[in-house]
């Protein structure tokens, strides 16, 4: 199982839907991807693959992080980076996001 983000013309994650590994044969010959499936299936302006288990860079099981977070409705991608910053926490009002650690660090 894989999870991926339907994002919308800002790149905010409106949804993260659970869908079918990317190399899930079962994929429709029209389509290139999973995420231009998913893309398409939900009218999303583009679709981007997340992780599960990646959370400030690192992967919790030890493997290879992927996207620097998991995706989360109101959090952002960031093309750039090729990551995913979250939403900032209501009790970081001045909070800062911290590209090093791909997490909200209070500033004070």
């Amino acid at each position: 199982m894989a999870h991926y983000a339907l994002l919308n013309e800002n790149n905010i994650v409106t949804k993260v839907v659970t869908g079918n590994d990317e190399n899930d044969p079962r994929l429709p010959e029209e389509f290139a991807s999973w995420e231009e499936f998913y893309k398409d299936a939900h009218g999303a302006v583009e679709c981007k693959r997340t992780s599960y288990n990646t959370h400030h860079g690192e992967h919790v099981l030890g493997g290879t992080p992927f996207r620097k977070n998991l995706a989360e409705p109101g959090g952002e991608y960031l093309p750039d980076d090729d990551g995913f910053k979250p939403v900032r926490p209501e009790d970081m009002p001045n909070g800062e996001f911290n590209k090093e650690t791909w997490k909200w660090v209070d500033p004070e």
